[in-house]
Formats: C-alpha cells, structure tokens, sequence
C-alpha cells in the first residue's frame, strides 16, 4: 500500500470475521471481549446483511475494568451471566484492538474457567489481519484446541474448510457437491445450517444452527480434508496433522470452469471414479454454453473488482474466463494470492477505488462502493459484506459450475441495462 493510512477503507476487522466463524457453530455463544460498542457494531453490522438476528455477547469493558483487570473478571463474569439464561454448549472467546493491546491473557482466563464452561479462544487484535484472518484463525484454534488426535480413518468421511466469503448457499452446495462422490460431509464451521435465512422457531439467544461440538471433536478420524481459499489453508493443514493418514486436498477457489474442473478432478482421483455423477456433466455443459451467450456482453468490459482477496480471485477466475478485461483488482489486506493474474492488485481503500474507476465501466464490490458508481455513472455488481441494498444476500451463489453460470447471466445482464440507460 502506497498511502500511510485508508481514509475510507474496504477492509472490516478480525473480530467480525470470528464472529462469522462462531456462528457456523451449532449453540455456541460468540464472546467479544472488548468494549460494548465493537459488539453492537457487529451485531447490527450482520443483522442488516443476513436480514437475520446475530447472536453475540460481549464482556462490556469499560474505561475502569479496562485499567485495573486482566481479562480474567471481565470475562468470567460476562459467562456467569451469560449461562443463567442459556446453556451454550460452545463459548467462543475472542479479542479486540483494546484488550490485546492491554494484554489480558485469555487463555489463563479460559483456564480458570473450563470446569464450568467449554471455552475456544483465539486472539484476534482489530489493528492487525482482517474478516478473512479472523474467520480462519477461528477455523485454527477450533482445531487445536477441539479436535481430538486419531489414528485410523473413515474412508468415507469428509471435512469442508471453507474461507468467510462463500455464503450459506454456497457451503451447502459445495457439501452436497462432495456427497455426490460417497461421502459425510462436515463443514467447519457450517453457516449453510445457522445463516441460511431460514424461519426459526423463535430468536435465540445461541446460534440457531451449524456443526456441533461433539462432531468437531471427532472431525480427526476423517479420510479427507478439503479447504476452499488460500486464507483457510493453514486451517487444513492443521486438522491433517490430528491424524497422519488424513489427506488434505486445498483450492484456492472452485469458481469458473478450469478451477471447477480442477476440484470435480482431484475428488474422482481420490475416490477412483471415472466417471461425475450426471449433473455434473450437466452443469459443465450449461456453463459452456453460459460462457458462450454471455461473452458478448462480458467481453471487453473494463471492470474493477474491490473484494477481500479469496472472492477477488474466484469472480476474477469466473469474468476472465468470459472474456472480461479486469484494470484494477483492490484488496483491503496484503497478500500474494493474486499475482498471478494479468491485472494490476493493490492493497487500498474506497479512494483508490474512486480514482480506478474513472477508467472502467463496471465496479464488483460491496455495499459502500455504491455511491462512488453512482457518482461516476457506473454500473454496480454487489458482492462481499456488507450488502444492505438487496436481500437474500445469504442465497448468493458464484461457486462450481452451478454458481459461476449465476454470476455470468447477472454479470451480461447488468451490463447490457446498464448501456441501455
């Protein structure tokens, strides 16, 4: 990054991607151990994008416990109270940008505390990473700290390590993909059960959905692990290590046809199969086709993508592939995933995003790039989080080959309204 700070920045914190993290958990309580305002921000930042009430509690530091506590009272209490009126089978406990810079040690807290509460830490200080390092380091402690070492292997059990940026529909989709070759799939953490936007019974006060405690901590004896974006893949490579006859096949995304092909590949060659199961066929030939009818809208559309690194890769894998000519790729966070691609990446903000898209017709990004499109007479695919304009955000899907022909046909066809106006 060239500038010394973002003035107005794409980039959400750590805390929120654990949060997502917890979510996926089923009747786990998220814990935020900081001030009450960095929860509530959270609260409300996720109910406006799900169109769904978020669980979460916080530890409520304040400008005294702040001073003269070392975490341990702050969040013993904030669990006292919590389980009087629920009894979450998971605390998942996890830092801001105050409590790490004051140094509370956590994970003497948790210690203090593990005869009256099962507790996952994780540190994940705000001024450091962002929502995919948060959500993965969450993926890692549930690892460490949950999953129990085994010796022998189910052969036909297997575990999906998603990164934050595929929705609910996308992990339940991607799980019944790999069900198709034979196996059980598990999913950690699993939004496609709690995120989902389905109608509950009532709100909960615990996550109303997900993988339980009990199967994470059995996830050991699975034959296979499969992680989906280059932010989740240390994650696999943890949980291979519970259990050295494990394998670990890693994506770093299955959007567009040639990374789709790749995944459908290394799933046939591990269960030795010659041939997919027939919708897969299927879904190939509609893509094929979708690559065809949308390439004339698509191609040649100079475009800026503005998106946390694992989603700037798959759309960008998917629109190339149509023949789209990416100016800018934007991400919030330093990383090395993208270099690959023919287009120049920055880490930035919103103001370098204004200054692309001087030059380009279409911006990908999330809600706050709106009014900058909208200022520059520029159409608008709305990806990523936040995105307050429309719902069903949950019930996005760009992944496989199902998913990448969605995101053509809305792609061409905001396009082709775009230059009729």
């Amino acid at each position: 990054m060239s500038k010394p700070l973002q003035t107005n920045p794409i980039k959400l914190s750590q805390p929120m991607g654990a949060l997502l993290c917890f979510l996926g958990i089923k009747n786990c309580m998220p814990l935020m151990h900081g001030a009450q305002g960095c929860a509530s921000f959270s609260k409300v930042f996720f109910t406006r994008h799900f169109s769904d009430p978020i669980a979460i509690q916080t530890t409520a530091v304040n400008d005294i416990t702040a001073v003269i506590d070392g975490g341990e009272y702050s969040i013993s209490e904030a669990i006292k109270n919590i389980t009087k009126k629920v009894t979450p089978d998971l605390v998942g406990l996890f830092t801001t940008g105050m409590t790490e810079t004051k140094g509370d040690d956590i994970k003497g807290a948790t210690v203090l505390l593990k005869d009256e509460q099962l507790i996952c830490y994780v540190n994940t200080p705000d001024f450091e990473g962002g929502l995919e390092s948060g959500f993965a380091k969450s993926i890692e402690a549930l690892v460490e700290q949950l999953v129990k070492e085994k010796e022998s292997v189910d052969s036909n059990k297997a575990v999906l390590i998603p990164n934050v940026n595929l929705t609910p529909i996308e992990v339940e989709k991607i799980k019944e993909e790999i069900a198709k070759f034979g196996f059980e799939v598990y999913a950690l953490p699993d939004l496609s059960d709690s995120l989902d936007g389905h109608l509950g019974l009532k709100q909960g006060a615990l996550s109303s959905g997900g993988i339980s405690v009990e199967e994470i901590k059995s996830l050991g004896d699975a034959s296979v692990v499969i992680s989906i974006g280059a932010s989740v893949e240390k994650a696999g490579n943890l949980l291979q290590k519970k259990n050295e006859k494990m394998n670990h096949l890693h994506f770093d995304t299955v959007s567009g046809l040639l990374a789709t092909d790749s995944f459908y590949k290394a799933l046939m060659e591990f269960k030795t199969i010659s041939k997919p199961h027939p919708s897969v066929v299927r879904w190939r030939k509609r893509l094929q086709d979708a690559l065809l009818d949308t390439h004339f809208a698509i191609g040649g559309t100079k475009m800026i993508i503005a998106l946390e690194a694992d989603q700037a890769l798959s759309v960008a894998t998917t629109v190339l592939e149509a023949g789209a000519d990416i100016k800018t790729i934007v991400v919030p966070t330093k990383t090395t995933l993208l270099e690959h691609l023919d287009c120049e990446v920055i880490v930035g903000d919103f103001e370098d995003v204004e200054e692309k898209l001087e030059d380009a017709d279409l911006l990908i990004t999330n809600f706050h790039g709106e009014r900058i499109a909208h200022q520059q007479g520029k159409a608008l695919l709305l990806r990523g989080y936040p995105n307050y304009e429309t719902v069903g955000n949950q019930l996005i899907n760009d992944t496989l080959y199902e998913g990448s022909c969605y995101l053509l046909f809305s792609l061409a066809n905001l396009i082709n309204t775009s230059e009729e106006h």
